[in-house]
């Protein structure tokens, strides 16, 4: 009978790791053209979701693809500003007015993270 709470405990110690502060490591990339009005609205819009809602466990990488056009090729983008969620997986991709933080975080299934 001994054992039972200290199974007890290891299982709250468990669920309470898991619903601990998520750690994955968001890998995403923003592709605009050129900077102008719709590029710095996209890059203000992901850059806040990174810093509120993936403080330390996000690598941003801005791409402009008219300094780097054969990039556009490679990944597929058709229209800009595009941002591309590499990790964690699934990848997704948002394309469009990255303005509306809700959208962004809906789009990177991020929008349980909302409250945080």
């Amino acid at each position: 009978m001994a054992k039972k709470p200290a199974e007890k405990n290891t299982t709250a110690a468990f669920e309470a790791a898991i619903k601990a502060e998520p750690t994955e490591k968001f890998v995403l990339r923003l592709y605009v053209a050129g900077i102008n009005p719709r590029s710095e609205a996209a890059i203000r819009g992901v850059s806040e979701v990174c810093e509120t809602h993936l403080k330390d466990r996000c690598e941003l990488q801005i791409i402009d693809l008219y300094q780097q056009p054969t990039l556009a090729e490679g990944e597929q983008i058709i229209a800009v500003p595009t941002l591309i969620k590499k990790l964690p997986l699934p990848l997704r991709r948002l394309i469009g007015d990255m303005a509306d933080m809700e959208k962004i975080l809906v789009g990177l299934d991020l929008r349980h993270m909302k409250g945080d």
